[in-house]
């Protein structure tokens, strides 16, 4: 992830984490291009249809973070990582209400042509990811946050590593076991 100069945007988060309000706004700017990025790549692997765009989904987690000063900011790369779970909870909370909405809240009900051509199958694979992910959580939430901040934050080998505080190789190592865990996961359900 290229960006800002790492100093800057760290002094601003312990400021903001000070509870300076000026300091969050003077980090927006500053990384607002990344975090467009990130939201960007979210809504690649969504459906071309859905109900959030990728300027949707920033500003619901620019309201997500507003409410987040208490959080004790690290660095650049936990800030990052802390976005990318923020937009991944919103992807999942649109997915699964999507689901609750096929499910009959309200609705007239389908044949089963009408309902199976009704589904889209990216919110099953985001719910099935993220209920996979959770899974890995239980029993190693090192992994678990590798996979969150390289997969859903984009951060790098480099970037992981310092934000989970490991040797960049163990992230390389943890990724892949991570990775392989998961693919049996999704695919077994």
């Amino acid at each position: 992830m290229t960006g800002p100069a790492f100093p800057e945007v760290t002094q601003l988060l312990l400021a903001w984490r000070g509870g300076e309000e000026k300091a969050l706004h003077q980090l927006l700017p500053l990384v607002q291009g990344e975090l467009r990025k990130l939201a960007h790549a979210y809504m690649r692997r969504e459906e071309h249809d859905h109900l959030l765009q990728t300027t949707a989904l920033l500003n619901e987690a620019y309201l997500r973070l507003v409410d987040a000063a208490k959080v004790n900011w690290e660095n650049r790369a936990h800030f990052y990582g802390i976005c990318a779970r923020m937009m991944r909870q919103i992807l999942v909370e649109y997915a699964r209400a999507e689901q609750a909405q096929k499910r009959g809240a309200g609705q007239i009900p389908l044949n089963l042509e009408e309902a199976y051509m009704a589904g889209p199958e990216s919110d099953r694979n985001l719910l099935a990811l993220d209920d996979a992910l959770k899974d890995l959580e239980k029993f190693d939430e090192r992994k678990a946050r590798i996979v969150e901040l390289r997969f859903f934050g984009g951060l790098s080998v480099e970037e992981t590593a310092t934000v989970v505080g490991v040797a960049p190789i163990t992230v390389m190592r943890e990724w892949e076991k991570a990775r392989a865990w998961l693919y049996q996961a999704v695919s077994r359900d």
